[in-house]
Order: structure tokens, then sequence, then C-alpha cells
């Protein structure tokens, strides 16, 4: 009987009350179903549309991969993948940023404001990959360079160029933009929260125990197919 489970998947072999493997193996197929949507739905879209529903299905399907290996590590392990998922989000969160590029394209955005948005995100999750796993004794130093970055991204979607290139194209895309805004605003918060919560000298009971990856996990999928939805949505309003 060990012999025949240990030729199974990992996955299959997760408890029944695994919680928090459930959440790993419902957002890999999630994020699956979700890239298949979208590529499936690319030539139904006007040729400037399609990239933007290309780079919203390579976010999902990326985010899937990652979510396999997740899946399974934690299955082995019992262990947060910390670095399997910081390197789906060094690839997902600075595409995510495109994204926002692409839908202010025709109303003037350069492209400095993309790699602008880019390097701010790298520096987001570079410093709070070294806070959380290399340096945790300077968890708070790494941890503010990294809140400082996510909050020019803020400023720049809300406040700077960003909202005003959206403001000036007007009706679909300035709806789209403040959606994306409020994505960025309000689901990728539960990741400076979280490492808060992971990290030593900050408030690791802000989630009163409850396991961070379950948090990861669920923000993930709303955050990565809610974004290409709304994406989805703007590009099906504008081939119309």
């Amino acid at each position: 009987m060990t012999k025949l489970l240990s030729m199974l998947p990992l996955a299959s072999q997760m408890a029944p009350n695994d919680y928090v493997g459930f959440t790993f193996f419902v957002g890999c197929m999630a994020m699956m179903a979700a890239s298949a949507f979208f590529f499936l739905s690319m030539n139904g879209f006007d040729r400037k549309w399609r990239t933007s529903i290309l780079v919203s299905g390579l976010i999902t399907f990326i985010a899937a991969v990652h979510y396999w290996y997740m899946r399974d590590y934690w299955a082995a392990f019992g262990e947060s993948p910390t670095f399997f998922r910081y390197v789906d989000w060094v690839l997902t969160v600075p595409l995510m940023c495109v994204e926002f590029y692409l839908i202010l394209k025709a109303a003037g955005a350069k492209k400095s404001l993309m790699w602008r948005m880019i390097f701010l995100s790298l520096v987001m999750l570079v410093t709070g990959y070294f806070g959380e796993t290399i340096d945790r004794d300077n968890a708070q130093v790494w941890g503010l360079i990294s809140g400082i970055a996510y909050f020019v991204i803020v400023y720049d979607i809300w406040i700077g160029e960003a909202k005003k290139l959206a403001t000036a194209a007007g009706g679909a895309v300035l709806s789209a933009h403040k959606m994306l805004s409020w994505f960025v605003l309000v689901g990728w918060a539960i990741y400076p929260i979280g490492y808060m919560a992971g990290t030593p000298g900050w408030y690791d009971s802000i989630f009163g125990g409850l396991n961070l990856d379950v948090v990861y996990n669920i923000g993930d999928a709303i955050n990565k197919i809610g974004f290409g939805l709304v994406v989805y949505s703007l590009a099906v309003a504008k081939s119309e």
C-alpha cells in the first residue's frame, strides 16, 4: 500500500482536511481555466486588443504553472513555497503593470510609463523577498523600501500620469483603469499586509492565525483573474 501511494501524484496524497493544499489545487485549476478562456477568445477581438488579452492569458498561465509546483511542494513538505511564489510574482506582477500601458496606449501613454511601473514592481518584489527570506533581521528596512515602491505605483495610477491619461481617454478606458486601480490599491494590499504578518518585528497576529498561504492563494486568484476579466470587458466594449 505504501509503495502504491508513493507512485501517486503528490497532490492526491493530501489529507482531506488540508485546506491549505485545497486552495493551492483550486488556485491552479482556476488559473488554468482563465488562461484557456483568454487564449481562445483572442481572435474575437480587433487586432489592437489582442495583445492585451494575450498578456492576460500569460499572467494566469504563468501563475497556473507555478501553482502546480507550489501545490506539490506543499504536499511534499508542508511548508510555504516562498521561493516559487516570488518567482511567480516577479514574472506576473510586471505583466500586470504592462496592462496599464496597453489600455492607455491609445490615449498617448509612453513606454517610459510602462518601464517605470515595471521597475517599481521589481523593486517592490525583490526587496520583499530579501526581507522575507534572506535578511529577516532587517525585515523592517526591506519592507519599508518595498512599501515605498508599492505606494509610488499607487500614486501613479490614482493621481499621476496614468490617471491623467485615463481621464483624457474617458469612457470605457477610464472605467477599466479605475477598476484595475482598485485591484492594485485593495487587492495588492494583501501582499504587504502578509509580509508584515510573516516577518519578525511586525504584527504576526494580523490574520488571527490563518495560514498566509490561504490568504495569498485566494488573493492571487482574485487579482490575476480579475485583472484579466477587466481587460477582457474593455476589449469587448471597444470591439463592439
